[in-house]
């Protein structure tokens, strides 16, 4: 390709759209640890003491919940950044994606469960995705 096109080796991609890229051996592993810190301190969840599940178990949202309205562009914010983050961390997808149902009628019950969300990355910070290498 650089014969074609005028372009310059850089060397090995240590980051890339806001994912962290570790090449090793064993293959390829993506995580967005640093952008999980930010969407912890920018939510301030920083010092939160982490859970081990992203949902807890019973939880029923819904959208006629007797729960406080609270500030949709807050929510709106925290759910986006979430979504972003799923691309490296699929164990969050169910929840982020129930939760995202909830944007145009979201209550404090739906902040308390994004809320949990926070906590359990706060917990799995390093968790990613590795794609393994083929043996040929």
């Amino acid at each position: 390709m650089m014969e074609m096109f005028e372009m310059s080796d850089l060397g090995r991609m240590n980051y890339f759209l806001g994912m962290e890229v570790n090449q090793t051996e064993k293959g390829i592993f993506l995580c967005q640890s640093s952008f999980t810190m930010k969407i912890l301190d920018k939510f301030s969840m920083k010092n939160c003491k982490p859970t081990s599940t992203p949902m807890a178990v019973g939880v029923k949202l819904s959208r006629q919940g007797s729960g406080e309205p609270i500030c949709e562009t807050m929510y709106k914010s925290l759910i986006g950044s979430l979504l972003y983050l799923t691309a490296t961390r699929p164990d969050i997808m169910f929840a982020v994606s129930m939760l995202s149902r909830y944007m145009n009628c979201c209550n404090d019950q739906h902040f308390r469960a994004a809320k949990r969300v926070l906590r359990y990355i706060k917990g799995t910070i390093g968790h990613g995705v590795l794609f393994k290498r083929a043996k040929t």
